[in-house]
């Protein structure tokens, strides 16, 4: 395991060198002390010191919310919104501010989200932008769209300040992509606090 990724630290290595003009010497070098520092062992897996103030990656899988599910009051006015399960435990409810569907059934949709809910057990709320990309069957003359969707996907970065409790201070991005079969959302993204 450890030859494995020492060859695929080496090619990566290699590769930024090739492509991108850098020579050996412009990248840096940590110090056995800092190498130490930032992979660790514990439990058997590789962990990022906190030194390292890096974002923390999350997942998890959205679905619509059914009726009653998310009936926060903060989220009234919102067009729909998304249970979320995974690392983000809550709801997600969304106000669109602009869409539009050419001909193609390319559907486009610009908004703005606030999620309410939890993160490791402890609560709070944040709010993101966000721009969804889709294709349907077609298109209504109102430029919503119209029949099934075949497909999806959307990013959601998180706005700056906007967080409290545990999100206070928090930024980061969410990226969902469609499940059309499935019939919901697995999202990924990162929280940087």
């Amino acid at each position: 395991m450890k030859t494995q990724l020492k060859s695929m630290l080496l090619f990566i290595a290699v590769s930024l060198i090739a492509f991108t003009g850098c020579k050996k010497s412009d990248l840096p070098v940590a110090t056995s002390s800092e190498q130490g520092s930032v992979l660790g062992k514990a439990g058997g897996a590789t962990q990022i010191s906190a030194k390292t103030e890096g974002a923390t990656q999350i997942s998890g899988v959205a679905f619509l919310a059914a009726t009653g599910e998310c009936n926060s009051p903060l989220g009234q006015g919102a067009a729909f919104a998304i249970k979320m399960t995974g690392d983000l435990e809550g709801c997600l409810y969304a106000f669109i501010d602009d869409f539009e569907c050419s001909p193609s059934g390319t559907y486009r949709e610009e908004g703005r989200e606030l999620f309410i809910g939890t993160y490791n057990g402890e609560t709070g709320t944040f709010w993101t932008g966000y721009k969804f990309e889709g294709k349907y069957e077609g298109c209504a003359e109102n430029g919503a769209p119209l029949g099934a969707e075949i497909f999806g996907r959307c990013q959601h970065p998180i706005v700056e300040g906007s967080g409290d409790g545990v999100f206070e201070g928090v930024t980061g991005r969410l990226d969902f992509k469609d499940d059309i079969e499935a019939g919901n959302f697995p999202f990924r993204g990162h929280l940087k606090f």
